[in-house]
């Protein structure tokens, strides 16, 4: 027979010999259990998410719709550039800017022989070579007009509206820069025998600092000479605001442009040269080449050079090349291109009638022909959607 008592005094020693947990452990352990759960399910959201992310950057589209049209009236000898989202149009008698509607945000007449465009984000400068009249302007309308005392032989613009601008003179070459209202900053004189004639000029975004390729003859060898000028607080303190400059032999640099404050590259009938830094701008990469090339595009951190193929049955191949001077991807493409767009990860290029896409990984996303004869195709911020500029409307169109 059981005696009760004794049994529940064994089993309440029993229960006090086990190891007591506080309620302090409890909860410590309770949120480990929690953390841990916690963990495992932003790795599971994580691996979904790079999953998709993936498999949307290996997506391929077959086909085009259009998903807005709007009627529109451009003169046929009206050129069209993407501007910042909008159309920019212009010719000998004017420029106006549209929106993906097809409304006219602005216009601006003006009578030119030979237009000077340049672009910079949202801000376009518009001069006629051998003219003295500039006019500034962004997407929302004019800026301003800048009359200079000598005939305009180039010209470039920033984000902010400073425009740096060459000036031709009996015996000098003048590089003037205004703001939007046409006062004048600051300017500086080049010659022949000093520096050489200026080839090329581009401004920053930021309108601090400006790239001039020059071309010299010294002791009877040509050369090129690539130089910067800081109008900057940092270029104050040098002579003529130059801070750095590169010399190259028996070659002619025709081609400089700022991808953004800190970035600048130039072509040459050689090379292509990569420079860094927002206020001494430094050699950072130079790559020969042993082929003529046949077209210059860029936009955002890359830059695309365009050859004849060689080595298979298309007709051309894209080089592009990573601001920093890494060859980042080799494309062969077979089309007759107009244009070729630098949009994100994309590569676009197209012609009147049919359009490749590819992204950075040389991937081709897609590749179709249009249902109408295309003017300009622009990118939209939404991905893979596109504003189609035909003779006589503006079509917003999506890749599906």
């Amino acid at each position: 027979m059981v005696n009760v008592r004794d049994y529940l005094k064994k089993r309440e020693k029993r229960e006090s010999d086990k190891p007591r947990i506080s309620y302090r452990e409890k909860i410590k352990s309770h949120k480990f259990t929690i953390f841990y759960r916690m963990m495992l399910a932003i790795i599971l959201i994580a691996a979904i998410g790079a999953a998709t992310y993936i498999q949307w950057k290996n997506k391929v589209y077959t086909e085009s719709l259009v998903v807005a049209s709007a009627e529109i009236s451009i003169t046929q000898d009206a050129n069209l550039m993407p501007f910042d989202g909008y159309l920019l149009n212009y010719s000998k008698d004017g420029a106006g800017c549209m929106d993906t509607k097809g409304n006219a945000v602005w216009n601006q007449t003006f009578e030119m022989q030979n237009p000077i465009v340049d672009i910079c984000q949202n801000v376009v400068a518009i001069g006629d070579y051998n003219g003295r009249t500039i006019y500034v302007m962004n997407t929302s309308g004019p800026m301003g007009n800048i009359t200079t005392n000598r005939p305009t032989r180039n010209l470039c613009v920033a984000s902010n509206g400073v425009v740096a601008v060459v000036l031709d003179d009996t015996d000098v070459t003048l590089i003037y820069l205004y703001d939007s209202q046409g006062n004048e900053l600051v300017h500086f004189r080049t010659t022949m025998k000093e520096s050489g004639y200026p080839v090329s000029v581009s401004i920053s975004p930021s309108g601090e600092l400006v790239c001039v390729s020059y071309l010299f003859v010294d002791s009877g060898q040509m050369k090129s000479s690539v130089a910067f000028y800081n109008f900057g607080a940092v270029g104050q303190n040098s002579t003529d605001n130059y801070v750095s400059g590169y010399d190259y032999l028996n070659t002619i640099v025709p081609f400089t442009r700022f991808l953004d404050n800190k970035s600048v590259f130039a072509v040459s009938d050689d090379r292509i040269m990569f420079y860094s830094g927002s206020q001494k701008p430094v050699s950072a990469a130079e790559n020969l080449l042993n082929e003529d090339v046949q077209s210059i595009y860029y936009g955002g951190e890359y830059v695309g050079l365009v050859f004849n193929s060689t080595e298979s049955s298309n007709r051309y191949r894209l080089d592009v090349y990573h601001k920093s001077g890494e060859l980042a991807q080799q494309i062969e493409f077979d089309i007759e291109y107009s244009d070729i767009l630098f949009h994100e990860d994309q590569i676009i290029i197209y012609n009147e009638t049919e359009c490749c896409i590819y992204n950075i990984n040389g991937l081709e996303k897609y590749a179709g022909k249009f249902n109408k004869s295309v003017r300009t195709l622009i990118p939209l911020k939404t991905s893979y959607s596109y504003m189609m500029v035909t003779p006589d409307s503006i079509d917003t169109i999506e890749l599906k």
